[in-house]
């Protein structure tokens, strides 16, 4: 009964819920790469994805206790607030590590190399708003691992393709972090702490933000282009584009209430949306 309820806590602290954010581009570098998945490599690629950013959110959990108990937003997440203890998390952490490396195994062995490296790349994102502003460049890269790891799953060799769906989703997600970190600034400059946010003030980051979002637009169009798709992808891209139109226009610099609804229910949105979009073209053309 205590591992459950500790699990559960767990599983609350990491918002399990928005492995929905990365999960579905794997998929869609499973399909583009290397055609439908069978069952076992579904399986496997959800498993990798489930470790990955469980260790990663448990990790950045426990780097940043000390600020979280500081921040009057955060202070109430499960470490700081004492619900989870530190050495639950850490095992926690070696399990999913571990569940990443064995499914990347059971994928081939070109994805069980390369996992230690996405292991480095999503565990060194915590450290980077200690000293660069361009944490949320780092954000993305851990995330834009997702697709190329569904790509090699699948596929088993990267082509020039796979590396314009990470530019794709490592733009997604760098821009939709600028709008997140926008409710730390004043937060970050009295801790020391760096974002874009708290470097050149709220309104550019929006600014900056919007046009990492205008240029994952270009890649998505230069992507329908490449790849040969169809309609259903370009109507994809357009609902894409009005939904993040929305999502900077509910999010100004003198009205950061609805943080929440833009970087939650937006972007999950936008991330299945465009699944199945691209992967209804897809099936049509194959």
């Amino acid at each position: 009964m205590h591992l459950s309820r500790n699990v559960t806590e767990l599983l609350k602290m990491i918002k399990f819920e928005h492995t929905l954010f990365a999960l579905p581009f794997a998929y869609l570098g499973a399909f583009i790469g290397g055609g439908v998945p069978t069952l076992p490599q579904t399986l496997w690629i959800a498993l990798a994805m489930f470790g990955a950013r469980t260790a990663a959110m448990c990790f950045n959990r426990l780097v940043d206790t000390d600020f979280d108990a500081l921040n009057p937003r955060t202070r109430m997440r499960s470490l700081p607030a004492g619900k989870l203890s530190r050495r639950f998390v850490i095992q926690f952490t070696a399990f999913s590590v571990a569940l990443l490396l064995y499914s990347a195994f059971r994928l081939n062995l070109l994805c069980l190399l390369l996992a230690p490296l996405a292991v480095g790349i999503i565990f060194f994102y915590s450290f980077t708003k200690r000293f660069t502003w361009l944490s949320h460049v780092f954000l993305g890269l851990s995330l834009a691992i997702a697709p190329m790891g569904g790509w090699l799953g699948v596929g088993g060799k990267l082509t020039p393709v796979a590396w314009l769906l990470a530019g794709i989703v490592g733009l997604w997600v760098a821009g939709f972090d600028i709008i997140y970190a926008c409710q730390d600034t004043e937060f970050d400059r009295r801790h020391h702490l760096y974002s874009l946010p708290q470097r050149i003030g709220v309104g550019p980051a929006l600014a900056v933000s919007a046009f990492l979002h205008f240029l994952m637009t270009i890649l998505l169009l230069a992507l329908y282009w490449y790849v040969g798709l169809g309609n259903i992808t370009l109507v994809g891209v357009l609902v894409t584009c009005i939904l993040i139109g929305y999502e900077h226009w509910i999010v100004r610099p003198s009205d950061l209430s609805r943080i929440d609804a833009a970087f939650f229910t937006i972007n999950g949105i936008v991330s299945i949306l465009l699944f199945l979009a691209i992967g209804l073209d897809l099936a049509l053309i194959r």
